[in-house]
């Protein structure tokens, strides 16, 4: 049975500003719900491992499903005691390791920006990377492969075809203010051949070869398809 490996946040805050922030919850299970039913075995990880914290405006009903209410019912049905105990004791990132996978997710959610910059975490992204395996991230996930340096001193990202979320939409949520850092300028600054879909927050893929991104929440789902397709072909 296929492995992944699903990397979360366990930042709960902004570091300049008091908001509240965390995983977005769809980009977890819209993802993890694809692979499921694919029967996929799924791990969650974070960085420092244990309790994940949810950003409380990704489980408003507005942003748990689109205008027919498909998503809402894939959101809705992991609200239960069991999947969030699962979020309460995540893996930690360094004690796992690329030959235990065969591909590796990267959700989103603002406190990525903060806590997807560890050499732990760019350790583990380049040895999928450089092993030929699937590397997938959506929205603010891409922030994790921006440090990730592969075998012959090459950033994973440059002159890779990728997306994630855009500076438009950053100003669009209002929380320009409150990052650390542009994404899209940042990948760009690396290397990166960044596209974006010409309406914000509509669905936009981008596969190059091992890497599959998506640009923001309603994404994940086919980032997810994107995953599994590649590891049953």
């Amino acid at each position: 049975m296929s492995k992944i490996l699903i990397i979360v946040t366990n930042v709960d805050q902004y570091e300049k500003v008091g908001y509240r922030t965390g995983l977005w919850f769809s980009e977890l299970v819209h993802f993890y719900d694809v692979a499921e039913a694919a029967g996929f075995s799924l791990v969650v990880a974070s960085p420092s491992g244990g309790k994940v914290p949810i950003d409380p405006e990704s489980l408003l009903l507005s942003e748990l499903g689109d205008a027919i209410g498909l998503k809402s019912a894939v959101s809705k049905r992991y609200l239960d005691r069991g999947f969030m105990d699962l979020l309460s004791h995540s893996a930690k990132v360094s004690d796992l390791s690329a030959s235990e996978f065969d591909a590796v997710y990267l959700t989103g959610g603002h406190g990525v920006m903060f806590d997807f910059h560890s050499e732990q975490m760019a350790s583990l992204i380049a040895d999928f990377y450089d092993a030929g395996k699937l590397v997938s991230a959506v929205c603010h996930g891409p922030s994790g492969l921006l440090d990730v340096q592969l075998n012959d001193g090459s950033y994973l990202v440059t002159d890779k075809n990728l997306t994630g979320f855009s500076w438009q939409e950053e100003i669009l949520v209002k929380r320009d203010f409150a990052v650390p850092y542009n994404l899209e300028d940042e990948l760009q600054n690396k290397g990166a051949v960044y596209s974006k879909s010409a309406i914000p927050f509509a669905t936009h893929i981008v596969e190059d070869g091992n890497l599959i991104t998506g640009q923001n929440p309603s994404s994940a789902q086919a980032v997810g398809e994107a995953v599994v397709k590649r590891l049953v072909a």
